[in-house]
């Protein structure tokens, strides 16, 4: 790595001629008008505006399709030097010093506007007034109006108008020639008046002669550099920016053999991976567990870290793309029957990379549709979720759980995360927002339970849960708990809350659960129905008609405890433990 300050000037020579291009994987340009004048600006005064960071080209290690900057000339010319982070203001400089044309930007609100800019030369010397109320933003046409457009305010779309409004073109700003020529006209056009010789000079000395002496820290990137290091270099330094991703990485040198690999993801998630929970794949997890199914499949040493995924081959991408795809819709299918729609109620996010690289493996044969081997995909799921034991680390995880239950699969020991997994009877009384795995995992459970909405009776399935506004609601409601005094961490935790449709909790209110009760059943809900449909839930009907909040709590942790239990398919430890007993009043 080198470092070292570059005038502008050369900077801009090298952007026209192609010696300094963009990787493929940068983005479109996007600054807005109002901090192009601020660039412009501070430019002008000699402020830093941050530094550049630059790769060699015919890097060995990263071989990258390679585009010109927005605005100059195409060219085929083969370039010295790649942008890593700096695109937006090189851009920006060239755009509004550089080139002749106006300049594509948007307004505050993001509307797509053209601009010339122009510098105010009384205003610029004039320490009293804000630099950037001497920069002016002038429509394409050069004339700015009002009264919708009947009336011309300002009117620079000749030189000499330019000159009348004593207003410079900063496009010409670094073109010496150009400069002199507009100097000469504008001082012909005054008749060399001699204040107006002398604000020129002034303006000469502190404008003109400060831009083209203007420097910009330039770091650059020798052609050793791995990719690796260039995404980490790049994080590192453009964390207040759109940062790099492992997929714009592996985009750009998929470009290189003509594989357009943003368009082969769009076609690929709009047909496929848009579906209510596989709507949260990003591009980066499509290509971490491409990498994960590869490596298992060729046999070696399976790995998907980062550096991994860098070097996924474009061959073994379109190889496996298509089957990896088919794996995660599996995989939602999956997650539908343990009554999980949504991606807003997935305990873990990550926890999907693994989960359809295994369906993807199982499709052969079909295994994944034989019920023996579903049911221990969903037994390994539900313990990754109750064990909570995706948070971190995850990489690791993934290689270990899609090695080892396929070797389970195929008679061999448990995989890790099913005998890591445990879960503390006590944390059911932590649970008391989304936000944790174990939670959102307790919710699909108890509508795998076919629990029932109250007062319809109808079975909390995918077509109800959308249609109803299911959401998570207390049983016995917060306003009643809070007036009887019962102990905050009981009555907002997981125990007291279930999945409940909008029309029913507004039904429930804040009252007595035997008040709400005995209101439902006058909509001529049978008792019996009634008690069949809290039981759904894992709520004792005689506990809520008696209001006895402690021995309904007890009654349905107990409930929990044994669902959890049931679905990782081991034993819950620590029910009967002396702090049970203290907080519960009894065991669990």
């Amino acid at each position: 790595m080198r470092t070292n300050d570059t005038p502008i000037l050369d900077l801009m020579k090298d952007i026209d001629k192609g010696n300094i291009q963009l990787p493929d994987f940068q983005r479109g340009w996007v600054w807005d008008d109002s901090r192009i004048r601020g660039l412009i600006a501070s430019i002008t005064q000699n402020f830093p505006v941050g530094a550049a960071m630059f790769l060699e080209y015919d890097n060995a290690n990263v071989r990258f399709k390679h585009r010109m900057i927005e605005g100059a000339l195409a060219s085929n010319a083969r370039p010295e030097q790649l942008i890593l982070d700096g695109q937006q203001r090189l851009t920006s400089i060239y755009a509004s010093m550089c080139s002749p044309n106006a300049v594509k930007t948007r307004t505050d609100k993001g509307n797509e506007i053209k601009r010339f800019y122009y510098i105010d030369i009384a205003k610029a010397i004039d320490p009293a007034v804000d630099r950037v109320e001497a920069i002016l933003s002038v429509p394409e046409s050069k004339q700015i109006t009002s009264d919708f457009g009947r009336k011309i305010d300002l009117d620079v779309s000749t030189a000499e108008k330019e000159y009348a409004n004593k207003l410079f073109p900063l496009n010409i700003i670094l073109d010496s020639v150009k400069a002199t020529r507009w100097q000469l006209g504008y001082m012909q056009y005054h008749q060399g008046q001699q204040n107006v010789c002398q604000e020129y000079l002034a303006f000469m000395e502190k404008i003109i002669d400060c831009v083209s002496h203007y420097r910009m820290p330039v770091i650059s990137l020798d052609k050793d550099t791995s990719k690796e290091a260039v995404c980490q270099v790049f994080e590192n330094v453009n964390q207040g920016g759109v940062s790099l991703t492992v997929f714009e990485l592996v985009t750009a040198v998929f470009a290189m053999d003509d594989f357009e690999l943003r368009q082969d993801w769009e076609k690929r998630q709009g047909n496929h991976l848009n579906g209510d929970i596989l709507n949260i794949v990003t591009a980066t997890d499509f290509l971490t567990a491409c990498t994960l199914l590869a490596a298992y499949e060729k046999k070696g040493t399976v790995s998907c870290k980062k550096k991994d995924v860098l070097n996924l081959k474009l061959a073994d991408y379109q190889k496996y793309a298509d089957v990896l795809t088919q794996g995660f819709e599996e995989a939602e299918m999956l997650l539908f029957e343990e009554r999980i729609f949504v991606s807003r109620d997935l305990p873990y996010t990550t926890q999907l990379i693994p989960l359809a690289v295994l369906c993807a493996l199982l499709l052969p044969g079909r295994r994944i549709k034989n019920s023996n081997v579903k049911n221990n995909i969903k037994r390994w799921y539900w313990c990754g979720v109750f064990g909570e034991l995706y948070g971190s680390a995850n990489e690791t995880r993934y290689v270990n759980d899609v090695v080892g239950v396929m070797n389970w699969l195929n008679g061999g020991e448990l995989p890790k995360t099913i005998v890591d997994s445990y879960f503390n009877p006590m944390r059911l009384l932590m649970l008391q927002s989304r936000r944790s795995a174990a939670y959102k995992g307790i919710m699909a459970l108890i509508m795998k339970n076919h629990s029932r909405d109250f007062i319809s009776g109808q079975e909390m399935d995918l077509v109800l849960y959308k249609a109803a506004g299911i959401d998570i609601h207390h049983i016995f409601p917060k306003n009643y708990c809070k007036s009887r005094g019962y102990d905050y961490i009981k009555w907002d935790s997981i125990i007291n809350k279930t999945p409940l449709s909008y029309s029913t909790n507004r039904e429930i209110g804040g009252v007595a659960p035997s008040e709400y009760l005995a209101r439902i059943e006058k909509k001529k809900v049978e008792q019996t129905d009634l008690c069949d449909y809290l039981a759904s839930h894992w709520i004792d009907m005689a506990d809520c008609m008696s209001d006895d909040f402690e021995r309904f709590i007890v009654h349905r942790a107990r409930k929990i405890l044994d669902a959890i239990a049931n679905v990782t398919g081991k034993p819950i430890s620590g029910r009967d433990s002396d702090e049970v007993r203290e907080k519960f009043g009894e065991i669990l």
